[in-house]
C-alpha cells in the first residue's frame, strides 16, 4: 500500500506490529518474502527466508524433498500465513498457479474446454487463444482423461494464463515427463515470460538440472542455502550423450557450493555461486 509517498507491508505477521513500513521496493517487484519463518509441531519447515521476484524474471527453488519449497510457494500465494516474517505483494497483481498435482475423477466426463472454464466464466474464443498460447488449440474437445502427461501440463498452464497473470507459480510442472517433454515444458514457460512479462516462481526438485532461462536459482534446504543465476551448459560429449537429442543449451548444470555453515542441513557447503548472464 502507498501512502504520501511511502510503502507499507500490506501482510506482515510477526505478532508486533501489525503494520511495519518498508523501504520502497522496485517499481518492477512484483512479491517480496522477508524472513519468512513456519514451524509445524515444533519441526522448522522454513527458517528465515527471503524471495524476490520481478517482473519478467524466472526465479526456480530447488531442493531436496522436504526442504520447504512447496511450502514457501503456498505463503507467496497466501494460502498459509508464516509464524514470522512479511509478505508483500504488488498492488493489482493478478496470480496464475499450477498445483503439483491434480486428480480429475475418471467417472467424470470433462473436455478441456469444460475443465478450463470451470474457475470462471469466459468466452470460446477467450479459451482458444490459451490453448493456441500454450501449442494445443485441437485439444478443445479431448477428454482431459485421453491425455499425455505432457498434453495435461499444457492444459494446466492454460487455465492459469486465462485469467492474464502477472505472477505465476509453478509447482513441479515437468514432474514426470521425460527428457523432451520437460525441454517443451520449459520452452514454453520461456515464452511465456517473454510474450507476457510476467514474473514466474517456478518449483523444481532436482538439486542439479535447472532451466539455462532462469533468471535466479535459489537452492533450500529450509532455508536458502545459496543463490545465484545457473550455469551456462557445459558441453561435455558425457552430459549431451546423456540428454540425448534434447537442445541442451535451454538446459544447465547449477553447481551447489557454500562457504558457510547451517545448522539445518546435513551436508558441508562450500559456496561460490558462479554467475552467468541472462541468456
Amino acid at each position: 500500500m502507498k501512502h504520501n509517498g511511502e510503502y507499507y507491508i500490506i501482510a506482515s505477521y510477526l505478532s508486533i506490529p501489525r503494520l511495519i513500513m518498508s523501504a520502497s521496493p522496485s517499481p518492477e517487484t512484483l512479491l517480496r518474502i522477508s524472513a519468512a519463518s513456519f514451524r509445524r509441531q515444533r519441526l522448522t519447515i522454513l527458517d528465515a527466508v527471503d524471495l524476490t521476484l520481478r517482473r519478467e524474471e524466472i526465479v526456480t527453488l530447488i531442493g531436496p524433498n522436504g526442504a520447504g519449497k512447496s511450502t514457501l510457494l503456498k505463503i507467496a500465494l497466501g494460502l498459509l500465513a508464516p509464524d514470522t516474517g512479511e509478505v508483500w505483494r504488488a498492488p493489482g497483481v493478478r496470480i496464475g498457479y499450477v498445483p503439483q498435482k491434480l486428480d480429475i475423477n475418471q467417472a467424470l466426463p470433462l473436455t478441456v474446454r469444460r475443465f478450463i472454464t470451470l474457475s470462471a466464466a469466459t468466452s470460446t474464443s477467450e479459451v482458444e487463444n490459451v490453448l493456441t498460447d500454450t501449442g494445443i488449440p485441437f485439444l478443445i474437445d479431448a477428454s482431459v482423461h485421453t491425455l499425455s502427461g505432457g498434453e495435461w501440463q499444457r492444459v494446466l498452464l492454460a487455465r492459469a494464463l486465462l485469467h492474464k497473470p502477472t505472477l505465476l507459480f509453478l509447482d513441479e510442472p515437468a514432474q514426470g515427463l521425460d527428457i523432451s517433454g520437460q525441454d517443451a515444458i520449459y520452452a514454453l514457460i520461456r515464452r511465456i515470460r517473454d510474450t507476457t512479462g510476467c514474473g514466474i516462481l517456478l518449483v523444481s526438485h532436482d538439486l542439479h538440472l535447472v532451466m539455462a532461462s532462469s533468471n535466479r536459482v535459489l537452492c533450500m534446504n529450509r532455508h536458502i542455502c545459496c543463490s545465484g543465476r545457473p550455469e551456462e551448459i557445459r558441453h561435455d560429449p558425457a552430459y549431451q550423450s546423456l540428454f540425448g537429442g534434447v537442445n541442451v543449451q535451454h538446459l544447465a548444470l547449477y553447481q551447489h557450493h557454500h562457504d558457510h555453515e547451517h545448522p539445518l542441513c546435513d551436508h558441508e557447503h562450500h559456496h561460490h555461486p558462479s554467475q552467468s548472464p541472462r541468456p
